[in-house]
Parts: structure tokens; C-alpha cells; sequence
């Protein structure tokens, strides 16, 4: 999602030498793979955006697979870019690398100061050793290798499976299927309460491009709203954008998570970038794109693929 979101806008800026590739081209965990590539086309600007991510629950069953497939794809990456002269690279990270009880909005000198949540640890650990490896490599050789923390993204080309899946693109789809199916009612896990901070993946492109042309620094830098909304409030919000009318029940024998993760983002304003897309009209293009390309096969409901 992130990648591809990169990739449109920095063709929309006008860049055409642009070096793609999928994960059946090359697979990063695999570090000849990574360092023959490198060594074959000598990219000068890298976005790291590259990882294994999914929600709760895929955090919770995969922890071992979540920290060695995060380190391996970043520790590849960033050190290939390094041993091939790349000029510049940017690491994609996430907002769950901070404490779980971190001071609110928080701000990015939070990071390694308290306990991390417990659900996504292995993925937070993973992330926070690639910025700190950019960090380092800038300390030591002088590189300029830069970190970014996005907050819980959503938009074009997320992944919508039904248990790895984020809160946004599940409740979509959980939504969804409810309306086609007639369900009376919607489950949904926890009983609502966490706040969470929601940025459209297209807004974080934008400032993924801004940061590589004007941001150098070893701390990283916040990206998101800078406003919160109940998952209670989102899953209403959800269910009106898809058009579902039924109730809506919540789970409490299921974890809620951390239980707010606001960001800090005026480090981001003062260099000179803002969000751009409300939360409704993101919803709206992400329920568009999951009916265009996700839900649809041959006229088929995602309901009757399954079957």
C-alpha cells in the first residue's frame, strides 16, 4: 500500500528513473538477493517502505515471523544501500514503536522511554532497531539516512484479509459483507473505547517525497493528523460510508490494544507539510478502491469467491 502509494507520487512530481520491485522479483529477507541488486543498479535514493505488518491478532500468532522477517528486510536494505554508495535512503516505521503509556499527543523524543504494548512488540523492536540503524550508520559514516513514524495508515491497495488485516481495512470489509449478506449485526473486537489516529495513505506519500528533498536528521519525524477518534466511533462511521444499517456488537473477551496513540505531529508542520485528506472523504476512496479491485472478480461478491 505504502509502496505503491510512493510510486504515484512521485510520478505525479514529474520522476521517471523510478527502480521497482515485487516480492516474487526479490525477495529482501534474503540478503545475496539484496546486495545483488544493489550492486546491479546502484539506486541513489531509497524509500524503505518494505515490511511484514497485519493487526492484532496477526501480531499475537506471528511473533517470531514478525521480528525476523522486519530485521532481516531492513537490516538487507539499509546496510546494501550503504555498502553501494546510495545517497539517500528514508525508513518507514510505525507510530507502535513508542510506549504503550507514552505522554499524549506523543512527541518523537518519546521514543525507548517506557514499556512497549504488548501486542505488537515484536514488530515495534523490529522497527525501532532499523531507524536506530539508520541513526547509527549516519553517526559513524556520515551517511544521510532518515527515519519516518506513520500513524495507522489506510487507503488504495490495503490489505483486506479477514484476521491479518488492520482495524480500518477489517471493519470495511466486515461492513461490507455484513450489507450484502443481510446480517443483523457486526462483531467487532474490544468494547471500543481506544483512541486511535487514522492518516490516508496518499497524504503520507506526499510526505515521504517532502522529507527525502528537505529533511536530514537522525530523529525521526511523525507523520499523521494530529487527531483521534474512538474505534466505537470509527466502526459508526465505517458503517456509514458502506451504507450498513444493522447493530453493531463488540467483543470484550478480545484485546482492545494500546489504549491511545496520538502523535505529535508539529515537527512535520514546521518543516512545511499537513495532511490534506479528511477522515469520511478517506474513507470513502479507500470503500471505492476495496469495491474496484478488491471485492469484484467476475461479477462475484467477495462473499461468493470464498464459496
Amino acid at each position: 500500500m505504502v509502496g505503491s502509494a510512493i510510486n504515484r507520487e512521485l510520478q505525479k512530481q514529474g520522476y521517471e528513473n523510478i527502480l521497482t520491485r515485487t516480492h516474487s522479483q526479490l525477495d529482501l529477507c534474503r540478503q545475496a538477493d539484496v546486495e545483488e541488486f544493489f550492486k546491479n543498479e546502484r539506486p541513489e535514493y531509497v524509500f524503505l517502505a518494505a515490511a511484514k505488518v497485519g493487526g492484532i491478532l496477526a501480531n499475537e500468532q506471528s511473533l517470531a515471523d514478525f521480528m525476523y522477517d522486519n530485521l532481516a528486510m531492513e537490516m538487507n536494505v539499509i546496510h546494501a544501500a550503504w555498502q553501494y554508495g546510495c545517497k539517500k535512503l528514508e525508513f518507514l516505521g510505525s507510530s507502535c514503536i513508542y510506549p504503550r503509556m507514552a505522554p499524549q499527543p506523543i512527541q518523537e523524543s518519546a521514543l525507548l522511554t517506557g514499556a512497549l504494548e504488548k501486542t505488537n512488540e515484536a514488530y515495534a523492536l523490529a522497527k525501532i532497531a532499523g531507524l536506530k540503524y539508520c541513526e547509527f550508520l549516519n553517526r559513524q559514516y556520515g551517511t544521510d539516512y532518515i527515519s519516518i513514524m506513520p500513524t495507522n495508515l489506510y487507503g488504495k491497495n490495503d490489505n483486506y484479509h479477514p484476521t491479518n488485516s488492520h482495524v480500518m481495512p477489517a471493519l470495511l470489509r466486515r461492513f461490507h459483507e455484513a450489507k450484502q449478506a443481510g446480517d443483523p449485526y457486526v462483531s467487532c473486537w474490544g468494547d471500543g473505547s481506544p483512541l486511535r489516529e487514522f492518516l490516508y495513505v496518499d497524504d503520507l506519500a506526499q510526505l515521504c517525497v517532502f522529507l527525502m528533498n528537505h529533511y536530514s536528521g537522525n530523529e525521526t519525524v511523525n507523520a499523521g493528523t494530529g487527531q483521534e477518534i474512538s474505534i466505537k466511533e470509527l466502526a459508526k462511521l465505517v458503517a456509514e460510508v458502506v451504507g450498513y444499517t444493522g447493530e453493531i456488537r463488540w467483543d470484550t473477551s478480545k484485546p482492545n490494544g494500546t489504549p491511545r496513540k496520538l502523535l505529535d505531529v508539529s515537527k512535520a508542520k514546521q518543516l512545511g507539510w499537513t495532511y490534506q485528506t479528511p477522515l469520511r472523504e478517506g474513507i470513502w476512496l479507500a470503500y471505492q478502491d476495496f469495491l474496484e479491485n478488491t471485492c469484484q472478480c467476475s461479477g462475484r461478491t467477495l462473499r461468493e469467491r470464498q464459496l
